[in-house]
């Protein structure tokens, strides 16, 4: 049996955060950021990630890339 590996990190993160959650409601912080800052960290990443696969997507604006494309899938759908 293989676990892969983004499972194991899903788990620990969920174990960090009930961690988290619970040292917190201990009156402990655990992480030293504030909210402010976790939300523009997020915000980054989102737009960082969206950046990313905007740019690895094909993205045909012309009308030849578009009927390109159709031809492409044409022939994917037949096995070529």
């Amino acid at each position: 049996m293989k676990i892969e590996k983004g499972t194991i990190i899903r788990t620990v993160l969920l174990v960090i955060s009930f961690i988290n959650m619970g040292l917190e409601m201990a009156g402990k912080g655990v992480l030293p950021f504030s909210n402010e800052e976790v939300s523009a960290f997020v915000s980054y990443i989102w737009a960082a990630v969206s950046a990313i696969v905007a740019w690895w997507k094909n993205n045909s604006f012309t009308k030849q890339a578009i009927e390109a494309d159709k031809v492409l899938n044409k022939l994917k759908k037949a096995g070529k």
